[in-house]
């Protein structure tokens, strides 16, 4: 190693070169120049470049070059062709642009646990907790994949805390349970509604959706030969997924997780209704695809005349304006007819792991709560009944 005097924008350093590692494809010795402000610095500079190249295989200086956008882009590139979907992708592309807001230009090499530590604190106050903890998730990733590429050695977000916000009294208000689904009163209000004011496909889309418990890009994504009339059951395989709105751009994508996959039993009666919207369908399309240029035959349950799969967005639509028939106030989205089917299910006695096998759950922790508190309504109301029944010699005692 030698040291030398050298002439900088900022005035003289010391400058160190030091022969560091052979390159294990080119089995040349890399040259490794280090500046300080003393001969000292200068060296001991370099004895530290040298290190991490000998032990840890990682170049500091280029992860003082690759910045953490840099990073981040290329494992999103890596991460995307693992096959997950493309709504997962979106995602995290979200969470790397709010990685990207506060660090877009910093050399990952230089990201040490409390910068980044204070980067989750700092982000915490603006999102819900499960958005920071996304963005947590996709930041170590990206760490992980930079430690893989010897890029960096330690990754930053490991023992991080992702600050818990205490809730206001709003929220906690709002985030009842019991809110989360239709009791069995609202249910049938609703599906009186969908008897007497729905339009083409709402009472089998809707009634479906209710006895099933099955999402609704599950719904949408159904085929035929999804479909079993002898056995009455239905194969729940894939869910339907459309970017942009358009009906003709739709993706088939496998569900949410493996527990997903999943054969469920129908009740005969929406079997039946199910038969006859078939055999309609089976007219309908003798008639449409001989009128229209490009018929889409997709052998889809729900389809426009044409074809092609419905969207969420017509789902979303025709239930809100099923809603206004009723007196329902809860914020109801297609998707509280899956929570109400465990409700149901719970009403009628079934078991936690069954009901969950039937709704595809993995993660027990919604299907708990509605459990739960639609078990101990239940011993409540039994205690009621007792009580009515047993009236006059209860009114004895007094």
């Amino acid at each position: 190693m030698y040291v030398r005097k050298v002439e900088t924008k900022k005035g003289k350093a010391w400058e160190a070169v030091g022969e560091g590692p052979a390159d294990p494809v080119t089995g040349r010795r890399k040259q490794i120049k280090r500046r300080g402000k003393t001969q000292k610095e200068a060296k001991k500079r370099v004895e530290q470049a040298i290190r991490s190249l000998s032990e840890d295989k990682i170049d500091e200086s280029i992860a003082n070059r690759v910045t953490f956008e840099m990073a981040a882009k290329h494992w999103l590139d890596v991460y995307t062709l693992t096959g997950v979907k493309r709504s997962t992708i979106r995602i995290r592309e979200k969470e790397v642009r709010i990685l990207n807001n506060h660090m877009a230009k910093v050399p990952i090499g230089k990201i040490t646990h409390s910068r980044y530590q204070r980067f989750i604190n700092e982000i915490s106050p603006d999102y819900a907790r499960t958005t920071v903890q996304g963005v947590n998730t996709t930041a170590r990733m990206v760490f992980k994949q930079a430690i893989k590429d010897r890029v960096i050695k330690e990754d930053p977000t490991m023992d991080v805390v992702v600050p818990k916000r205490r809730k206001t009294v709003e929220e906690i208000e709002n985030d009842k349970i019991e809110k989360k689904y239709l009791d069995r009163e609202e249910l049938e209000q609703f599906l009186d509604a969908v008897k007497e004011h729905g339009l083409k496909l709402d009472k089998e889309r809707f009634y479906l959706l209710a006895f099933s418990g099955m999402r609704s890009g599950e719904l949408l994504a159904l085929k035929w030969s999804d479909i079993n009339f002898k056995t009455r059951e239905i194969r729940i395989t894939k869910t339907l997924y459309n970017e942009n709105g358009k009906m003709s751009e739709y993706e088939l994508t496998p569900p949410k997780t493996e527990g997903s996959i999943r054969t469920i039993v129908m009740e005969q009666e929406i079997m039946d209704m199910l038969k006859a919207h078939q055999k309609q369908q089976v007219k309908n399309k003798m008639k449409y695809r001989h009128e229209i240029e490009e018929y889409h035959d997709g052998n889809f349950v729900f389809c426009h005349p044409n074809g092609y799969p419905f969207i969420h967005k017509n789902l979303n639509t025709r239930m809100e304006r099923l809603l206004q028939y009723t007196s329902i106030t809860k914020n109801a989205t297609p998707h509280i007819f899956r929570h109400s089917h465990i409700s149901m299910m719970t009403e009628a006695g079934i078991d936690i792991s069954s009901i969950m096998k039937r709704v595809g759950h993995e993660d027990i922790k919604t299907t708990m709560k509605i459990y739960t508190h639609v078990t101990e309504k239940m011993k409540k109301d039994a205690s009621a009944k007792v009580r009515n029944i047993y009236e006059n010699a209860l009114s004895d005692l007094n």
